[in-house]
């Protein structure tokens, strides 16, 4: 059963990132469609697919958004760009997405105060228990605890996550479209500090197993982390990154870190 939508509750846009996907993304939108409360917009960034991905989208009555260079960074920002909701919620095209994932993350950003500019949660592999959950523990653990150590505070997880448009708008030209970075870190060092990341239990998802195989893609993730640390220490050093947010905590005083950003370059 639906949900009420009460007039004065923000509007949200779904993002979703998708190339040569199509049966995930048959299974996503089908959970996208049952969710308590229904998106305002649904657009899917079609990455140069060549199967029928784009075909089931419009067909679900997605917004299409084409995308020609490659990678997730490109894709997404588009996708962020087209969106005219008041929040922004991504996840990925191989997330299955509880009824209740669209409610959890509309209510967190009710209850967060102004400082929270980006939601996210965890996630399971869809495996049979409990090998799903324990794999997720070690590896988005990994991922929060290594990224959390540079950023100075909680990462974005791409697969699970939300923003205020406005916020977007406000960082998008610091961003990399570079397929060498991964886009959720890459994000999340636009945070400011004297702004958060929110964790919340209630907008967990499942995830498909396939980014734990070894091999190639594996090996592209890593070099794509490097890539995205590399590109943003040279920026800010995690140490100078770690001091502004202490000195904001104890001197209860701003101190923008996107000063030291290049501007309107998006590599």
């Amino acid at each position: 059963m639906r949900e009420s939508s009460p007039a004065d509750r923000l509007s949200c846009s779904v993002v979703v990132p998708v190339r040569d996907d199509a049966e995930h993304l048959r299974r996503l939108l089908a959970d996208l469609s049952e969710q308590t409360t229904a998106p305002d917009e649904v657009i899917v960034v079609d990455n140069g697919s060549r199967d029928e991905s784009a075909l089931l989208a419009r067909r679900a009555g997605c917004v299409v958004v084409h995308e020609t260079a490659p990678g997730i960074p490109a894709a997404a920002a588009a996708g962020y760009d087209a969106a005219r909701g008041d929040l922004i919620l991504r996840c990925d095209a191989d997330s299955r997405l509880p009824a209740r994932w669209i409610s959890a993350h509309l209510r967190s950003h009710s209850l967060a105060p102004d400082s929270v500019v980006l939601v996210t949660g965890p996630a399971s592999f869809v495996m049979p228990r409990p090998w799903g959950a324990l794999a997720a523990i070690v590896y988005l653990g990994a991922y929060m605890a290594c990224a959390g150590a540079a950023l100075g505070h909680l990462p974005a997880f791409g697969t699970t996550m939300s923003m205020r448009r406005v916020w977007w708008e406000r960082v998008r030209g610091e961003v990399s479209l570079s397929a060498e970075v991964h886009d959720d870190m890459d994000l999340s060092f636009r945070v400011a500090p004297d702004e958060r990341v929110r964790w919340a239990w209630g907008v967990r998802v499942g995830m498909s197993p396939r980014a734990l195989r070894p091999g190639r893609l594996a090996t592209l993730r890593g070099r794509r982390a490097v890539s995205t640390l590399r590109r943003n220490w040279v920026m800010q050093r995690p140490w100078e990154r770690w001091g502004a947010r202490l000195g904001l905590c104890r001197a209860d005083r701003c101190v923008d870190d996107r000063s030291a950003a290049p501007r309107g370059r998006r590599r």
